[in-house]
């Protein structure tokens, strides 16, 4: 009997519980006390989520164990716990309610995008798991942009499909990275009928990317944002939401990344994603709790 495999499907099961209730309690519950469930839920996930806690205590050290102490370390994972289960609360509640959600975004940039998408040849909007980001796809599609977003699938289908049925009920069209050849030619369909796909490049991608610095070490990025706007032409806009102290939310656009050539293809997908990683790592740096430190990022490492 593999007691290991038994311990993932409980602990599955367990979270697509919990997300279950938790999603019938913000329905029931008044607006004004969401965020003070968002930081029970946080406070309890500290405490119990432990190999989630240690992950994000180990990439902040590889990140900024010369530049902070341990104590300004304990207070971004504490932070950055409270925003993955106040990002949580708020799509289950603002998902549901669009025209909330947009009295609650605001949008810097808008004219980097609109200048981008009138060339008629798609924008590839470059981000990473940082802030709430579905609610920036939810109000794009709001906004009427039609988009798309690359995502890996969730190792829970459960928690999968109820996360897709709020995209779809969005417009937000959903591009799962597997099966490989799906995934590029659904890609460029989008970019050729104009569309925005949302492309996030700041997990480990393990030996099929290429190895660029992210924090003083390296790390395996995908390439796909550079292949993509080289075979279609399409615009490359780096592209954040923020957080706001009032719970508000702000996006941000930025100007559009022309492709910086290199001696030969090789060469310039390797400039240009580090290019677009160094712009991830600035954000970062700025608005460290914004960053989703759970994930093993520098887990596959150059032979």
């Amino acid at each position: 009997m593999d007691f290991k495999k038994i311990r993932k499907s409980f602990s599955r099961f367990l979270g697509w519980l919990g997300l279950n209730i938790s999603s019938l309690i913000v329905k029931v519950m008044p607006p004004e006390f969401l965020y003070g469930f968002a930081h029970l839920v946080s406070s309890l996930a500290y405490i119990f989520a432990r190999k989630q806690k240690q992950i994000a205590f180990d990439s902040l050290r590889i990140a900024f164990g010369k530049e902070k102490s341990p104590q300004e370390i304990e207070g971004i994972v504490k932070e950055c716990f409270d925003y993955i289960a106040k990002s949580a609360v708020e799509l289950m509640f603002l998902m549901d309610n669009p025209q909330l959600l947009k009295k609650r975004v605001d949008i810097a940039g808008k004219e980097n995008l609109d200048k981008a998408l009138s060339s008629g040849k798609g924008v590839i909007l470059v981000s990473a798991h940082f802030g709430n980001f579905p609610l920036l796809l939810g109000t794009l599609a709001l906004e009427g942009y039609k988009s798309a977003g690359i995502m890996r699938p969730m190792r829970d289908s459960r928690v999968e499909k109820l996360f897709l049925k709020k995209r779809d009920k969005f417009g937000v069209k959903t591009i799962y990275s597997q099966p490989r050849n799906t995934c590029v030619n659904n890609t460029i369909q989008s970019l050729r009928n104009n569309e925005i796909v949302f492309i996030p490049i700041d997990q480990n991608f393990g030996t099929a990317g290429v190895f660029v610095n992210f924090f003083g070490r390296k790390a395996a990025t995908a390439t796909g944002p550079v292949i993509f706007a080289q075979r279609t032409g399409a615009a490359l806009i780096p592209c954040f939401i923020l957080r706001q102290k009032d719970d508000r939310h702000r996006i941000i656009f930025e100007p559009a990344m022309d492709l910086q050539e290199g001696s030969a293809t090789e060469e310039t997908i390797l400039i240009n994603i580090q290019r677009l990683t160094d712009i991830i790592e600035a954000y970062i740096r700025k608005y460290p709790a914004e960053w989703g430190w759970i994930h093993r990022r520098w887990k596959s490492q150059p032979s």
